[in-house]
């Protein structure tokens, strides 16, 4: 009896579940080569400069990245009067990533939403819809780069 527990103490620290720590200094290992963009020209920018800004230039993973975005608008609530009182703004994202050494090709889609007032004033409107759509923009943007890091970091 005595065996037996000691033989399945022994497997149970021999084997392992698999489960690899992410190693912290081996993200934003790669260097983007080229960024072509389709879609919402505003969002594809500000995207593409933050995915540009976080690369390694050293890194010897290039990648080609084709960024496809589609930012949709849409009334969420209207009041009684049958005056829209809230919009909604929906970011969608499809990356193809290509990479050079190993000839590997990975999709990464994303989305992000959010609402926004309309103001008193149509100046107002525009602001809050302006700075909601640099949240999602930067949302989005931590999004794609955390998973580009985990497909990279599988490797």
């Amino acid at each position: 009896m005595k065996k037996i527990l000691l033989y399945c103490f022994l497997m149970s620290f021999i084997t392992s579940c698999g489960f690899k720590v992410a190693d912290k200094s081996q993200f934003n290992n790669f260097k983007i080569q080229n960024v072509s963009a389709v879609g919402d020209k505003r969002v594809n920018f500000k995207i593409r400069n933050f995915l540009l800004n976080n690369d390694k230039e050293t890194s010897e993973n290039i990648i080609f990245v084709k960024l496809n975005t589609k930012r949709t608008k849409s009334v969420k609530e209207k009041n009684l009067k049958n005056e829209i009182t809230k919009y909604q703004i929906v970011l969608n994202t499809k990356l193809d990533v290509e990479m050079k050494i190993n000839n590997l090709i990975f999709d990464i889609s994303s989305s992000v939403s959010g609402n926004y007032l309309v103001g008193e004033n149509y100046s107002t409107s525009l602001s809050n819809e302006r700075k909601l759509t640099d949240d999602l923009i930067e949302t989005l943007s931590k999004q794609i780069l955390n998973k580009i890091n985990t497909k990279l970091n599988d490797l």
